[in-house]
């Protein structure tokens, strides 16, 4: 009697790794590449046009049941959603798409971090990322040292963004004010004071430092500290009117110590990121101080007034920001330092968009006083070009972070750690994280300094023509010009309603992708250039839909 034959069981689908893993890859990027071609030009434009409700309904015709009980396939599925999410795309990579701080990331970036995607290490123990953990110590102390030139041990952790980095700042604040490990400032020393030979001054974190004859003078002296008052409520300043984007205090806090070491108190200005205010909440501390800046920075006079309305024992951050993503606007560093140093108060500074300008000899003056922070947020995913995410929290000194340090005896063994494998742990507050930090050196390796800063050069020189061409169109007004690569403007005489309502026109168009900034002075159009291709031609055209829709 013939034994009966089992059914062939289907093939199990390919993985990505191993020595077999470029081959399967390689007809499956075939199809996500043809398909992202595809889908660019059926788009044919910055973004889709017929808003919202249109976009929505594509993707759900594409995607029917999510989850289909018998698969179609790996090609049909990659080229039937891949096509769905690049025609429903809003595309940094057109000149048009200028909303924000989104920019188009770097061939080379993406296909590094295709190699990230295929190996897949786990930085969270160094026995699922041996090499990965390596390069990403010595390049994120490159780029700490970028910041900290000075500094003998800066260091630098990678986070997703600037929200992660401005919670972790925050947390050593907190953690430094409890007494728990931390450094000392080292003492001012002498500055450069030509940037253009030597990148940054040297290593002074909230010290005063000796100004040069180019550096700007202080907004006003430094006021005395009055006498302690009691503590006065989440603004310490009268805000008649607060800015409509200005960071929200969150809901009342019961974490008011009633015994042992008075809390934290951070000091910001309306200009900063929303996450500031909300690392505060999520971290148990009283709601932020937050001083109005009518001005579109913090004024080092008004932020001395507010630290000396606070209690003498308690430990103060002052949060101030190089980039803000109402304008780009770059709060004084070295006077907000100096008030720091008086004060005793430890600096962050949430440079996310304006950090690299360090990378360029003619930008980095804008940033001149970083270097005398306690923390700084750095974003890549910005002006660096990095697919999402690219973030770093740089410090000037490693024991910074010793705050961080954490054990799981499956991950990071004491005898194993002793025996001389590296504990990863403490490298972040997340567990399981991708090695983004390939793309990025990558990225640095590829272009090197020079490569980067003629990337940032041509960015913010596109930005001063934007403005340029503003200025010279009779139609519209432009608000100031650009500290860094963001234009804010609109049509002369607008008032907010009709701004807005030419910004969701051309959304809905899918003509142009510009941002909005509320302003005391009313609500802008805002660009944000981050592409560096951008051709004079492309603004031009830029300039002329929105004259075309100045009547809302």
């Amino acid at each position: 009697m013939p034994v009966p034959v089992a059914d062939a069981e289907p093939p199990l689908p390919p993985l990505a790794g191993g020595a077999a893993g470029p081959r399967a890859l390689r007809p499956l990027l075939d199809a996500v590449l043809d398909t992202l071609a595809t889908g660019a030009r059926d788009r044919a434009g910055p973004l889709p046009a017929g808003g919202p409700e249109a976009v929505a309904r594509a993707v759900r015709d594409t995607v029917g049941c999510a989850i289909p009980a018998e698969g179609t396939g790996a090609d049909e599925a990659l080229r039937a959603l891949v096509h769905a999410v690049t025609v429903g795309a809003a595309d940094p990579a057109d000149p048009h798409c200028v909303a924000h701080l989104h920019c188009p990331p770097l061939a080379v970036a993406v296909a590094a971090d295709l190699a990230a995607s295929a190996l897949n290490p786990s930085l969270d123990s160094w026995d699922q990322a041996p090499a990965a953990s390596e390069l990403e110590a010595r390049t994120s102390r490159a780029l700490a040292a970028l910041v900290y030139p000075a500094a003998p041990a800066a260091d630098a952790l990678v986070t997703t963004g600037g929200t992660e980095a401005n919670q972790l700042a925050l947390l050593l604040a907190r953690e430094a004010a409890t007494g728990r490990p931390t450094r000392t400032p080292a003492p001012p020393t002498a500055r450069p004071a030509d940037r253009s030979t030597a990148h940054a001054p040297a290593y002074a974190p909230g010290a005063p430092g000796d100004r040069t004859a180019a550096d700007p003078a202080p907004a006003g002296p430094v006021p005395e500290r009055p006498p302690a008052d009691p503590w006065p409520g989440p603004y310490a300043l009268p805000h008649p009117r607060r800015h409509p984007d200005a960071p929200h205090p969150g809901p009342p806090h019961p974490h008011r110590p009633a015994h042992g070491p008075p809390a934290l108190r951070v000091v910001c200005g309306e200009n900063a990121h929303h996450s500031v205010v909300r690392a505060a909440w999520l971290l148990g501390l009283p709601d932020p101080v937050v001083v109005a800046t009518p001005r579109g920075v913090l004024d080092p006079a008004a932020v001395a007034a507010a630290l000396g309305q606070l209690p003498d024992d308690a430990p103060q951050l002052i949060v101030a920001t190089a980039g803000t993503t109402d304008s780009g606007a770059i709060d004084p560093l070295p006077e907000l330092a100096d008030v720091a140093a008086a004060y005793g108060a430890r600096l962050h500074v949430d440079a996310a968009y304006g950090g690299p300008l360090l990378f360029s000899d003619v930008h980095a003056a804008r940033v001149r006083g970083i270097e005398r922070a306690h923390t700084v947020t750095l974003d890549l995913h910005k002006l660096g070009w990095q697919p999402v995410a690219a973030g770093l929290l740089v410090v000037p000194d490693a024991a910074d972070l010793a705050p961080l340090g954490h054990r799981a005896d499956y991950l990071s063994a004491a005898d194993d750690t002793a025996a001389g494998f590296p504990d990863l742990l403490g490298r972040s507050a997340r567990t399981t994280r991708r090695p983004d930090i390939l793309k990025v050196a990558v990225t640095l390796r590829a272009l090197g300094r020079k490569g980067l800063a003629e990337l940032i050069d041509r960015t913010c020189a596109a930005a001063q023509h934007l403005a340029d061409l503003i200025e010279a169109t009779p139609g519209l007004e432009l608000h100031s010009r650009p500290t860094i690569s963001t234009v804010l403007f609109r049509p002369t005489g607008a008032d907010p309603p009709a701004v807005a309502r030419a910004r969701r026109r051309l959304l809905a168009e899918g003509r142009a992708v510009l941002g909005r900034a509320a302003r005391p002075d009313g609500l802008w159009l805002k660009a944000t250039l981050l592409n560096p291709h951008i051709q004079p031609s492309d603004l031009e055209a830029l300039v002329k839909l929105v004259e075309g829709h100045r009547t809302g």
